[in-house]
């Protein structure tokens, strides 16, 4: 992949470690095992990566939702996670002679959303998305860092549509997905057809799982990917496409996921009118680009090792009056940059040296020295975090320059 990030950059890097180094997250026991917290910098890298999934989702057709993160047991009992997930599931809470659950999932709230208005096949397909939480009941002894937690905010989406549509929207949706590895600069470690494999863990509907994994077969030898097939990783109620991303110690985990659904569309009676006035039933795609925001930034940090895309970075320029007499203008300068939506820190020479306070940017993407003589002349000294420097600039070009870069998700620094 052509990029300013460098290659194997992240090799031996735990992003528990430094993920904590760098203040992006936490845990305490006081909250809870597997329930980590973010901190300012590491909400702003969260918030960056939802901000780009959902402008993403939107320029694709897709419409956002909210749904509550918990449900009656009844939801779950029609959706089959109860009967085939509920031991991954917290226990229901009885309230008002009622039982409640913590999700597990989205998708059975989706379907209801589906179901509560008529559908015309001139909507389809109708692309549901949302940003949600969901809860995993996971043993103390397998939580980790951000990889296994028990409170996940999922980037999920569900599309609803009539079996001729599959295809096509399983594919753009595995072109969406790749599309935003590129903007964040992973590269999968690999693709897998998720079967179902023997034991009662699988809605027993042979059709359904034969027609299923043929149009997902077809999705992937279309676009010409090379992919594995494995039994026994597939959803409970269909097949999936897993795209696989390796840790810097080669440890595979699953990061985005593209499934066809057969099953629920039938335990939520969930139909369409026809083009013949006829009553017909969708199919459910369920699609994640970027998977659970933890996994995905624990990836992202180890990956990196810290030193995010400029887009994703906490602190995209750290402004470095050489003395005291520049201080105003770097002041000046960092408010342009906030003004234009980049992020912007001055560090003053009460953090040390020049030297000092470079070496402790190391990780920022963009580093503007301004001595005496680019305060006076409106320009900027640019040290580039790979260590190019570039010649003095105006400081309107280089806040547009990279205004540009960051708004284009580039994973460039810069552009010659």
């Amino acid at each position: 992949m052509g990029s300013d990030v460098d290659e194997g950059v992240g090799k031996g890097v735990d992003h528990r470690r430094l993920g904590r180094e760098l203040e992006l997250f936490d845990t305490d026991p006081l909250i809870g095992a597997g329930l980590p917290y973010w901190l300012p910098d590491g909400a702003v890298v969260r918030h960056a990566l939802e901000e780009y999934v959902r402008e993403a989702e939107r320029r694709a057709g897709y419409r956002h939702v909210y749904s509550p993160v918990l449900g009656k047991r009844e939801l779950y009992e029609i959706s089959g996670h109860w009967a085939h997930y509920r031991d991954d599931m917290f226990p229901p809470m009885d309230v008002g002679g009622e039982q409640f659950v913590l999700r597990p999932s989205l998708c059975p709230h989706h379907a209801v959303m589906f179901r509560s208005r008529a559908h015309s096949y001139r909507e389809l397909p109708l692309r549901m998305a949302e940003l949600g939480g969901m809860f995993r009941s996971e043993l103390s002894g397998v939580l980790g860092g951000l990889t296994r937690v028990r409170a996940i905010g999922l980037n999920d989406a569900h599309v609803f549509c009539t079996l001729d549509q599959v295809a096509g929207e399983a594919a753009a949706a595995l072109r969406l997905i790749r599309e935003a590895h590129a903007a964040m600069g992973i590269e999968a470690a690999r693709y897998r057809l998720s079967l179902a494999g023997p034991g009662g863990k699988y809605v027993d509907a042979p059709e359904k799982w034969a027609r299923a994994t043929a149009l997902l077969r077809e999705v992937l030898d279309a676009s010409g990917l090379p992919y594995e097939e494995a039994e026994g990783e597939a959803a409970f109620y269909g097949p999936k496409i897993d795209v696989q991303v390796a840790d810097p110690a080669g440890r595979e985990s699953t990061l985005s996921t593209v499934q066809i659904d057969f099953h629920q569309p039938e335990r939520f009676d969930l139909h369409y009118i026809g083009a013949d006035g006829a009553r017909h039933r969708p199919v459910m795609i369920h699609r994640s680009v970027v998977g659970s925001v933890e996994r995905a930034v624990a990836h992202l940090v180890e990956h990196h090792a810290g030193a995010f895309p400029a887009w994703l970075a906490p602190v995209q320029l750290a402004v470095l009056p050489v003395s005291d007499a520049e201080y105003e203008a770097a002041a000046g300068l960092a408010d342009r940059c906030a003004g234009l939506g980049l992020r912007a820190e001055v560090v003053g020479p009460h953090h040390g040296t020049l030297g000092a306070r470079i070496r402790a940017a190391r990780l920022v993407p963009y580093q503007l020295v301004i001595g005496a003589k680019e305060a006076a002349d409106g320009r900027v000294s640019v040290r580039l975090r790979d260590g190019r420097r570039l010649d003095p600039l105006p400081a309107a070009e280089l806040l547009e320059r990279v205004r540009g870069l960051v708004a284009a998700h580039s994973v460039k620094l810069w552009a010659d």
